[in-house]
């Protein structure tokens, strides 16, 4: 909690325009925003320093590289102390590229990305149903992702506006 406290209105705007385009320059984004890409430069820094900030992503378009299938998993686990390992195994599956231990129905839920039904089918039969720990899954294809976005982040005297 503490992190948070030590935000003001400028490192929630840095945050926000980052989050929109991580490649724009520092100097274009002090511009944006009336201060100095030196600034700019120093609080990208602090927010890093404490854990905010962790990387830069590139975003890919995974359909124009022919990865057509978009599929979530629900994970029902044989006992809910096993998720840890199970966790472990799952990450070892390149299409698997989310991964929430939620309430509710699923123990898990898992987003999986492959090239087509096939790749899906040996994910599923060929990986999944062999990792220990795991009762069953249910599966659920994506038709359409009708959008995604980041979270827009503010500052709490912001937030009563």
């Amino acid at each position: 909690m503490s992190k948070k406290l030590t935000l003001d209105k400028l490192d929630f705007q840095i945050i926000n325009e980052m989050t929109a385009d991580s490649q724009i320059s520092y100097a274009d984004l002090g511009k944006k925003l009336f201060v100095s890409g030196g600034t700019i430069h120093v609080r990208i820094k602090k927010l890093q320093e404490i854990g905010i900030i962790t990387g830069t992503r590139m975003t890919v378009d995974v359909k124009e590289l022919g990865y057509d299938v978009i599929a979530f998993v629900g994970i029902y686990l044989l006992k809910s102390s096993m998720y840890e390992e199970v966790a472990k195994e799952l990450k070892k599956i390149p299409q698997i590229v989310r991964l929430n231990y939620t309430t509710g129905t699923y123990s898990m839920f898992a987003e999986i990305v492959c090239k087509d039904i096939q790749q899906l089918k040996q994910v599923l039969h060929d990986k999944l149903q062999y990792i220990k720990g795991i009762e069953r899954t249910e599966t659920l294809i994506s038709l359409e992702e009708s959008f995604s976005r980041n979270v827009l982040v503010q500052n709490e005297s912001d937030m009563s506006e």
